[in-house]
């Protein structure tokens, strides 16, 4: 047994005091990113407090299991999850003023904009209907073209997010997406395979 009162272990109260600390970090962190580091912190702590007390098994399961497995998987979900997906025609590039504006708003939530091209217009809206991207971009049709590029979303929050921070009126404008009708033709139904 350690006497943890001893004035020769008292490294052991400090690191193991650590453990508590680090776990209250990963709780307030805002970014996911600084969540994962300090999450592997944590682990890493865990796993010398454990071979400090002699529970090397014990220690080497935390240090690959807690800290290398599980920092890896939540970073490759963290890193797949935190992407808008914005469908574009790939002959009808959006200027990069209008997607810097857009990647703007989407910064202080740590989202990435992810361009997806397609080659027309009605392949951009099966996307958006079969729910393979967040959002389109495309030119609107002649008679209602106030501005030269619309953007259609189909996520309630980003469109929120959007809608609240999109500095560029004279670029684009921003409208949910339509539900399915055949009057739309925006939203004409994905090509039968078969």
């Amino acid at each position: 047994m350690i006497d943890l009162f001893n004035p020769e272990n008292i490294y052991i109260v400090a690191i193991a005091a650590l453990l508590p600390l680090t776990a209250g970090l990963v709780i307030v962190q805002v970014n996911p990113y600084h969540a994962l580091v300090m999450r592997g912190i944590l682990g890493a702590v865990a796993a010398l407090v454990y071979a400090l007390f002699g529970a090397a098994d014990v220690a080497l399961t935390e240090a690959l299991v807690g800290t290398m497995l599980s920092i890896t998987l939540y970073a490759i979900a963290v890193r797949s999850s935190l992407i808008m997906r914005l469908g574009i025609i790939e002959s009808d590039l959006p200027p990069e003023d209008l997607l810097n504006g857009l990647r703007q708003p989407l910064r202080p939530y740590h989202l990435r904009l992810e361009l997806v091209p397609y080659p027309d217009q009605q392949s951009l809206a099966a996307a958006l209907q079969e729910k393979e991207v967040h959002g389109i971009c495309f030119t609107p049709t002649a008679e209602k073209k106030p501005v030269p590029y619309e953007i259609q979303t189909r996520v309630p929050r980003l469109y929120q997010i959007l809608s609240s921070h999109l500095p560029l009126e004279q670029m684009a404008t921003l409208n949910p997406a339509p539900e399915f009708t055949p009057t739309n033709p925006l939203s004409t139904p994905p090509p039968t395979k078969g």
